[in-house]
């Protein structure tokens, strides 16, 4: 065993079906992106298994939606202080299982602790509404009530890069609404969602409220097409995503499908302002994340102290093990990733493109990238890297840099960078991307919907507005004399 897991056990994990951990299927072991050492074993789910789940799924969400609201908001708060417990735990299995380092898991923990606990609230603001119907001669003596009820037992497909807040994004607001899951997570980052799993039952959620299956892309589509599933949410890539909603049958679909987020400095920006939180949007996590810096426009007379201040910034990022405090950039998630952003980055330098810093690798790492030079049809520029690239480009006029910003398939966030606020509030307002941002980028809040336009998807998570998608509206009618 490696040094680096070699004091602690490496434990076996069951899928969850029905409040129950079963370690049948073939096994599923879980490897470190860093160095290739086993993590954890799982297994994959056998068909009987994922039946069952979705039975004890539908068993289960008479039950949860009859639960008074009170019951579910708790539930959730014992699920955020459940997790607050095991905070470190999950962090270390982050940084084993994603290669995430232990800052970036910090952080992801935190905010999947608060996700959980704004869930809890918003179930109790679930909005009901008193409509007087005597607007017309024949509406006399009516009055009609508007209410959300739960819409069914929810299928939620999640990616690598976020192994626990990503599934609290689903299956928080499924429980708010008094809906049952079935969760497909990574195949390379199962066990966060076990323990999540695992804190949740802890929480008191019915049997088969939740429940977490590895399954094979085969499986996972035929549970897609499933009607027994009222809603399909899915975070992930372009490609799978747009097919499985072509399977999805009748079923509502959310999909959260990545992006390629433009950043606009202004020359009135506070430029050291922007440098920082681009180095952070650009690398934290090595760029694996939907909504990481991309592709920056710097206005021509700041672009020289811009890309001082900026590559300065990015050359002291310290690179390592994802299990050391002070490492900033660990592994991407697989050579495979490794090898594309390679390939990516050098058909770049082909083209024409020059590297300020980075632009190599050490086995699963990939050094930070900055590159110039670029050009839009460039993969680096049109497709999301996910990884440790950023690209800088100088514009002439405000038109250049909102065009050159929108001129992606994908619009998931975007940030813009001036003291002048008519000029942010025009950018914001032509920018066609979910989140923009102003003066900032990265700091989703839970309050505020979080989806993209596009390519990058439809249907929203976090806050209240995430839970028009899972309840559906019945208007109940009554006449009173």
């Amino acid at each position: 065993m490696d040094k680096r897991v070699a004091s602690v056990e490496v434990r076996e994990w069951g899928n969850l079906i029905g409040g129950e951990f079963r370690t049948s299927g073939e096994l599923l072991e879980v490897r470190s992106p860093y160095d290739n050492s086993l993590v954890a074993n799982t297994f994959w789910a056998p068909e009987k298994d994922i039946e069952e789940a979705i039975q004890l799924a539908q068993a289960a969400f008479a039950e949860l939606a009859a639960l008074p609201t009170y019951r579910r908001a708790e539930i959730l708060r014992k699920m955020s202080a459940g997790v607050e417990s095991r905070q470190e735990e999950l962090v270390r299995m982050m940084a084993l299982e994603a290669g995430k380092p232990r800052k970036a898991g910090r952080a992801e923990v935190e905010r999947a602790i608060f996700n959980l606990r704004n869930a809890s609230e918003e179930a109790q603001r679930i909005e009901h509404e008193f409509i007087a119907l005597d607007l017309l001669p024949a509406g006399k003596g009516r009055w009609g009530i508007v209410r959300r009820f739960p819409i069914g037992p929810i299928l939620a497909i999640t990616p690598f890069n976020f192994p626990l807040n990503l599934v609290a994004h689903k299956v928080a607001p499924a429980l708010a609404a008094g809906n049952a899951v079935v969760q497909k997570p990574s195949p390379r980052t199962p066990i966060c969602s076990l323990i999540l799993a695992e804190i949740a039952l802890d929480a008191g959620v019915p049997a088969g409220a939740v429940n977490v299956v590895s399954c094979s892309n085969q499986l996972a589509e035929r549970l897609v097409a499933d009607e027994r599933f009222k809603l399909l949410t899915f975070t992930g890539s372009g490609d799978v995503g747009w097919r499985l909603k072509t399977r999805a049958g009748k079923k509502r679909v959310l999909l959260e499908l990545g992006g390629n987020a433009g950043v606009i400095v202004h020359s009135d920006a506070d430029l050291d302002s922007a440098a920082d939180r681009c180095v952070r949007g650009g690398f934290s996590y090595s760029g694996q994340s939907c909504i990481s810096v991309q592709r920056i426009f710097v206005h021509r007379p700041v672009l020289d102290p811009f890309l001082t201040a900026f590559v300065d910034r990015v050359r002291a990022l310290q690179l390592g093990d994802p299990l050391d405090e002070g490492t900033d950039i660990g592994p991407l998630i697989s050579p495979d990733a490794v090898q594309r952003v390679e390939s990516w980055v050098n058909e770049a330098i082909a083209g024409g493109a020059k590297v300020l810093t980075g632009g190599k690798r050490q086995q699963t790492i990939y050094y930070p990238t900055v590159l110039t030079g670029t050009h839009a049809k460039m993969q680096v520029n049109c497709a999301e890297v996910f990884g440790p690239v950023v690209t800088v480009q100088r514009f002439a006029d405000d038109d250049q840099a909102l065009a050159w910003a929108n001129d992606v398939n994908y619009g998931l966030a975007a940030s813009v960078w001036t003291r002048d606020i008519g000029r942010a509030l025009n950018a914001a307002r032509k920018l066609q991307f979910g989140t923009v941002w102003i003066n900032d980028h990265i700091p989703l809040v839970s309050e505020m919907p979080h989806g993209g336009f596009k390519q990058s998807g439809y249907g929203k998570d976090l806050s209240a507005y995430s839970l028009e998608d899972y309840t559906q509206i019945k208007h109940v009618m009554a006449k009173l004399d």
